[in-house]
């Protein structure tokens, strides 16, 4: 068997239907599209979420809620996290982008109470909870908050 010799089986291929043809054909006229409407024309095609001018579903629909579009958006770590690092080093949201714990280190770091600490660090974030504070002050760390977390 050679790829040429490959055949669709029997029944699985269809003509094309030839529409326009004249009344002998039974799809003459109009075409198989009906009379007179938005859709015979030609560039008669609407999106499917088109109603007919009717109020589109998206505006009947009751609008709830409000969106601060300038919310702060924080990037959390939380301590049980900052085990990796050795004692005594500086943690900055660099140091933090290159062990992978956050994705950009333009982003505002917030750090959470969740898990324990070990060994003291010098941790410079923009935010700190005060479970994480009361954490890393008994583990003799120390905390500086950098500007635009407030």
């Amino acid at each position: 068997m050679f790829l040429n010799e490959l055949k669709p089986p029997k029944g699985a291929k269809r003509k094309k239907k030839r529409v326009g043809r004249g009344p002998g054909s039974g799809h003459g006229k109009t075409a198989c599209k009906g009379h007179n409407g938005q859709r015979s024309r030609s560039g008669g095609n609407l999106p499917p979420w088109f109603e007919g001018g009717q109020m589109p579903l998206q505006r009947r629909v009751p609008k709830r809620g409000f969106a601060n579009i300038f919310k702060k958006k924080f990037a959390i770590v939380n301590i049980g996290n900052l085990e990796i690092f050795e004692a005594d080093s500086d943690i900055t949201p660099e140091s933090l982008l290159e062990k992978g714990l956050i994705k950009n280190s333009r982003t505002l770091v917030k750090i959470l109470g969740n898990g324990e600490l070990s060994k003291p660090l010098k941790v410079r974030v923009h935010k700190v909870s005060a479970t994480a504070r009361q954490k890393i002050e008994s583990a003799d760390g120390v905390i500086e908050v950098i500007g635009k977390g407030e």
